[in-house]
């Protein structure tokens, strides 16, 4: 999980050491408010990946630059 701040972080991905160049910023609709965001951290090669994850799973997703926030997510 990404914390508030950092200026870097390594990839969520499983086993994967890369610097973050994505935010996945996502939540879980049925436990979740809009404004309750979760963030990974993605490299390049992962961001997809991870994204595609959540999404199959019925979470909504925004993905940003590594580094900057949202507030909510629809």
């Amino acid at each position: 999980m990404l914390g508030g701040g950092q200026a870097t972080a390594p990839c969520s991905s499983a086993g994967c050491t890369a610097d973050a160049a994505h935010a996945v910023h996502w939540r879980n609709p049925r436990i979740h408010s809009a404004d309750r965001v979760k963030t990974w951290a993605a490299c390049e090669a992962h961001r997809d990946t991870l994204a595609a994850w959540l999404e199959s799973r019925g979470f909504p997703t925004v993905v940003t630059p590594f580094g900057e926030t949202v507030e909510r997510v629809a």
